[in-house]
């Protein structure tokens, strides 16, 4: 069994109306799902794959700032979830495919229903985060941070321009989330 996983089954919580239910204990398996589903690196490989089966190296290339190992990583996790179908086929050299399972489909169906949540309210909430960030919230209720609106240690997204942490290994992102990526990509590979 692997590390961080529960061995067994079953709810979480007593009750279905418990908010929290999801994450009432350390190793309530659902909380341990949503947090290996909802990962950046998991979110961006089942996008990729719902549009069709693709290699390793296709898969790296088209994920900006994923490194090897986590991309490894990312892909076993997936596949042992029974989200993604992996296939070697015995020529030389090896050549392994990669495919969402049917179970891999309804989550991206999941997905995208959030991204389209996203992408509707988007406006709402850059008002929302101007409004808050005019307020004249005081210095004591915000962690003390370097003064620079961006710390060496951050980037800044190309698409909205909000900071975010730079990437420790490979090559640097460009876009704070998959969304992100995904919209600038939509723009600049837009017919007219």
């Amino acid at each position: 069994m692997e590390e961080g996983t529960s061995q067994s089954l079953g709810r979480c919580a007593d009750t279905d109306s418990d908010p929290f239910q999801w994450d009432a204990r350390e190793d309530c398996e659902v909380r341990q799902i949503l947090d290996r589903i909802a990962d950046k690196w998991s979110l961006l490989v089942i996008a990729l794959l719902e549009r069709r089966v693709m290699r390793f190296t296709e898969l790296r290339r088209e994920i900006d700032g994923i490194s090897q190992r986590m991309l490894t990583v990312t892909l076993r996790h997936l596949e042992r979830d029974g989200l993604v179908r992996r296939t070697v086929h015995p020529v030389v050299p090896p050549q392994v495919d990669y495919e969402l399972t049917p179970m891999g489909a309804t989550l991206h169906v999941m997905i995208q229903a959030l991204v389209d949540w996203t992408e509707d309210h988007q406006e709402q909430i850059a008002a929302a985060r101007t409004r808050y960030d005019t307020r004249g919230v005081s210095r004591n209720e915000i962690p003390a941070r370097n003064e620079s609106p961006v710390s060496r240690n951050e980037r800044v997204c190309a698409h909205c321009g909000m900071p975010f942490p730079a990437a420790r290994t490979g090559r640097p992102a460009r876009y704070c989330s998959p969304t992100c990526r995904q919209r600038a990509h939509r723009l600049t590979h837009r017919t007219a």
